[in-house]
């Protein structure tokens, strides 16, 4: 079965071809920027075919989809950049790769969904994802959808961002809406181990299954442990969200690589805890927690990585 990862060189995506690779099954990639695809991919280059193509433009994934017998959808946004949004990438672009699929007769897919995601929902990502998964289920293709809850992994956004920050917030640092937003944080390798079980046990064709670690914890108690992983020390000061959106919408305008955005400030209303972890309850695995070792990828942000990341949204790791 040759498997198709769009979104390859993007954080989940590209953990997802080296676990294809190291299986020894065939593997095509999917990636907008080759540059990027070659720090994330060129170790395992020689194993795959990287095609590079866009899912906002549907004439370029034609050549990705012949010969393909599954896809794994990694594509989405978090924050809209450079003309790229919510609808157009999250939603319409996973309207385009369905299409394409079915044109070209493939039959089984694997949707990244997100957990909490409604297509009737004030926030606008999850509403994004939400109707893209609504247009999932609506096809005729063997799909299985999984929401995951934040992952963490050395290349995630969301976990590195409070790191980096950490290089250029001396003595004090925000505790953003008091730290009581929950989180679930769930593992980059289990949601990996998630997909490919997927790929195959057809009994979950049909199935929207959710993703979280061992442990809820408040964003209080995931700053805490960053700052343990990191080695350093803050004064966390309470900070509520309308006290922090002047200076998030600055960043936005002024910086390429901007750490956050007012869209995901809104997020932390929305819960994200997983009630029903099918990690645990259909898997029967036991889920990597966000502490110690595993999170000790967070110490290799350096003051050069955040100022790249920050200012020209460079590839770090």
């Amino acid at each position: 079965m040759t498997i198709l990862v769009t979104g390859a060189a993007g954080y989940l995506g590209n953990q997802t071809m080296k676990r294809l690779v190291a299986e020894g099954r065939p593997a095509r990639a999917l990636v907008r920027r080759k540059a990027k695809a070659a720090i994330r991919l060129g170790a395992i280059a020689d194993h795959i075919e990287i095609i590079e193509g866009d899912v906002t433009r549907p004439a370029s994934l034609k050549q990705a989809m012949a010969g393909v017998d599954g896809v794994v959808h990694t594509v989405a946004i978090a924050m809209e950049k450079g003309g790229q949004t919510y609808e157009a990438v999250n939603y319409q672009g996973t309207v385009n790769v369905l299409k394409a699929a079915k044109e070209a007769g493939v039959e089984r897919f694997i949707n990244i969904s997100q957990n909490g995601a409604k297509s009737d929902l004030p926030y606008r990502f999850l509403a994004s994802k939400g109707r893209a998964q609504e247009a999932v289920a609506a096809s005729s293709l063997k799909w299985t959808a999984l929401r995951p809850s934040a992952i963490f992994g050395p290349q995630d956004e969301f976990f590195n961002t409070f790191a980096r920050l950490l290089k250029v917030t001396p003595l004090f640092f925000p505790l953003i809406g008091g730290g009581k937003a929950e989180f679930q944080p769930v593992a980059v390798d289990d949601v990996v181990e998630a997909v490919m079980r997927c790929l195959d046990d057809e009994s979950t064709v049909g199935a929207e299954l959710t993703l979280g670690g061992p442990e809820v914890l408040t964003l209080g108690e995931i700053q805490r442990r960053i700052l343990a992983a990191v080695g350093a020390w803050r004064l966390l000061l309470p900070a509520p969200v309308w006290l922090l959106r002047p200076a998030v919408l600055l960043m936005e305008a002024l910086l390429p690589g901007s750490p956050v955005s007012s869209s995901l400030l809104d997020l932390l209303a929305a819960p994200n805890t997983v009630p029903d972890n099918a990690l645990v309850n259909r898997f029967g695995m036991q889920p990597i927690p966000f502490s110690g070792e595993h999170i000790a990828y967070l110490k290799d942000n350096t003051l050069g990585d955040t100022l790249a990341k920050f200012l020209s949204n460079a590839t770090v790791n």
